[in-house]
C-alpha cells in the first residue's frame, strides 16, 4: 500500500490483509494486551466490539512507533488485533499476525513441507563431508568371518515434512486465515475506520490445492 494517510478523499477500498500491513508497517503501532482489562479471562464477557466502541469513544490512545503519532483508523486496527477472541487463537495469534503484518509476509511453513531423507548425523573428514556410519548389530547383519571393511555399516537417517508435519503446517494457516476473516467482519459490520472500507477480499484459504 502507498505510505499516504486515507481519508481525505472518501474511504478507500481495501483487504484486510492490506489494512494489516499498512497499520503495522506503515504507521508502526503496537499491540496493548492489557487494553480495557484484557480479552483473555480478566474481563470475561468484553468483546472486539465493545473495545472498538470505547476506544472510538476515548479517541485511540494506544502508543504507537515512528515519529508522529499514528492514523485513528491504525489505532483501532491494533485494538482489534489485540482483543481477538481465544477461539481464534488469542493473544498468540494477534503477536503472530502482528509481526507477520510488520514484516509483509504470509506464513510459509507448509512450502517447505517436502518429503526428504537425510542422514541423522554429519561426519567431517579431510576429504568432505559424509554422512555418519556405525555398525549394525541388528537382524539381517553379515556373519562375522565374512564382513570386509566396508560391510556391515548402516547410516541412520531421520524423515521430515511427513503427513504429520504437513498437517500441522496446514493448520496454522488455516488459524491464521480464520482470525483475517474475523477481524474483516468485525470491521465490516462496524464501518468504523474513517478512511477506509474492508473489501471481501482474502488471502487463499487453501494455497497449497492446485487449482484447476
Amino acid at each position: 500500500m502507498a505510505k499516504t494517510r486515507p481519508g481525505r478523499a472518501g474511504k478507500v477500498p481495501v483487504a484486510i490483509w492490506d489494512l494489516l500491513v499498512w497499520a503495522f508497517q506503515v504507521e508502526c503501532v503496537g499491540l496493548d494486551f492489557d487494553e480495557m482489562g484484557s480479552t483473555s479471562g480478566a474481563r470475561p464477557g468484553v468483546g472486539m466490539e465493545y473495545i472498538l466502541m470505547k476506544r472510538g469513544d476515548l479517541g485511540c490512545t494506544i502508543d504507537g512507533g515512528g515519529r508522529s503519532d499514528p492514523h485513528p483508523d491504525a489505532d483501532l486496527v491494533a485494538s482489534a488485533v489485540s482483543c481477538l477472541p481465544e477461539g481464534c487463537g488469542g493473544r498468540g495469534m494477534a503477536a503472530c499476525i502482528a509481526e507477520l503484518a510488520r514484516l509483509g509476509r504470509w506464513p510459509d511453513q507448509w512450502q517447505h513441507m517436502t518429503p526428504s531423507c537425510e542422514p541423522a548425523a554429519w561426519k567431517d573428514h579431510w576429504r568432505g563431508r559424509f554422512a555418519e556410519k556405525s555398525i549394525w548389530d541388528g537382524p539381517g547383519r553379515w556373519p562375522a568371518n565374512q564382513i570386509g571393511r566396508d560391510d556391515g555399516y548402516c547410516c541412520r537417517v531421520v524423515f521430515t515434512g511427513m503427513a504429520a508435519e504437513q498437517a500441522r503446517a496446514r493448520r496454522a494457516w488455516l488459524n491464521w486465515w480464520g482470525a483475517l476473516l474475523e477481524l474483516r467482519c468485525t470491521f465490516q459490520m462496524r464501518c468504523d475506520l474513517t478512511g477506509f472500507m474492508i473489501t471481501d477480499e482474502m488471502p487463499p484459504r487453501a494455497p497449497w490445492k492446485k487449482r484447476s
